[in-house]
């Protein structure tokens, strides 16, 4: 379940990946309305097909790797 957030809204702990529950760091807004929310690795996985799809993609997966100061 995703819940409705405007989109430029940066991606919290609490938002989980649509396909295994881990924390995501992707959002993918729809052409169609709504929007999907992925881990790294999912977005990777699909992102060929979702791209065609989006209208805006968001990807906050520097996170990953970025130190905290």
């Amino acid at each position: 379940m995703t819940t409705a957030l405007a989109p430029s809204t940066s991606l919290t702990a609490s938002d989980r990946c649509d396909r295994c529950g881990a924390q995501a760091y992707i959002r993918v807004v729809l052409l169609a309305g709504g929007d999907l929310l992925f881990c790294s690795h999912h977005f990777n996985e699909h992102s060929e097909k979702l791209r065609p799809q989006a209208s805006e993609i968001i990807d906050e997966s520097h996170r990953l790797v970025d130190a905290p100061n």
